[in-house]
């Protein structure tokens, strides 16, 4: 947050100094709109996924964000559609398709871990309160993981990163 205040004061300063304007407020609050929705939802849901999916999952999910943006061309201003780019899509499609269908579990062993992060109590949350814990959930407070062996589908998270 600080790198993009910074960034954009500077940015702001500059332009002023060579002789911009400010645009109307009208178009600053649209602007400011348009980044949320954009990049600011998406970057709060491409770190709540690296913690949930992991990292290679996250980037390939993510990864086919500028496929939707291109098919949105495609669509809005009649771009023309190339072998390479179908061929890319199909790609990337069989990916991420790939990804969803697969299905991974074996006997793995939890060590002991204490950390904090939002959770619901689910098999690898199993832990009493303090009387200042919050209510709820999912929610997030200090907690430890006592060791533990079991099996269920999963995919690498900040509980499953073990060898195989």
């Amino acid at each position: 947050m600080l790198k993009g205040l910074a960034a954009g004061a500077v940015n702001l300063g500059l332009a002023l100094v060579r002789g911009a304007a400010l645009p109307d407020a009208g178009v600053v609050l649209l602007a400011g709109l348009v980044g949320l929705l954009s990049y600011g939802i998406s970057l709060v849901l491409f770190v709540l996924a690296l913690r949930q999916v992991g990292t290679a999952r996250t980037g390939a999910y993510f990864s086919v964000a500028p496929f939707i943006g291109a098919a949105l061309a495609v669509a809005a201003l009649g771009d023309p559609v190339g072998p390479r780019f179908v061929a890319a899509g199909l790609l990337m499609a069989l990916g991420v398709w790939l990804h969803l269908t697969e299905r991974h579990e074996h006997v793995h062993a939890h060590p002991y871990l204490a950390h904090t992060h939002s959770h619901a109590h689910d098999a690898h949350h199993q832990h009493a309160h303090r009387p200042d814990d919050p209510p709820g959930e999912p929610h997030s407070h200090w907690h430890e993981h006592l060791p533990m062996r079991h099996s269920h589908p999963h995919f690498p998270d900040a509980h499953h990163r073990h060898e195989h």
